[in-house]
């Protein structure tokens, strides 16, 4: 199923795994194993923040998917279903057809 993956960084989390290393390292780790779709960096309320769109298989994924953001930068987590155009169309037809 595609996921989304919000990661929320505290700014002084943060700033210690930019100067460690360790924020990039974390994030290019999660990117080589679980290869999203897409990728997009931002802020959210004034702290760092990351959203990715995956594909995750199975739910025992989550603690992979999770603890190493946990682990090297303090972080937020939100993980969320997502739909891609095509899959609200379909959805939407489905729904209808038991409305």
């Amino acid at each position: 199923m595609r996921m989304m993956l919000k990661v929320t960084i505290p700014t002084e989390a943060g700033n210690k795994a930019i100067l460690d290393g360790s924020l990039p390292k974390t994030m290019m780790g999660f990117a080589e194993q679980f290869k999203p779709e897409a990728a997009y960096f931002s802020s959210d309320n004034g702290d760092r923040a990351a959203f990715f769109f995956f594909d995750m298989t199975d739910a025992t994924q989550m603690p992979a998917v999770c603890e190493s953001f946990f682990l090297h930068l303090n972080a937020k987590i939100q993980l969320s279903p997502a739909m891609s155009p095509a899959d609200m169309q379909a959805g939407i037809a489905k729904a209808m057809k038991h409305s």
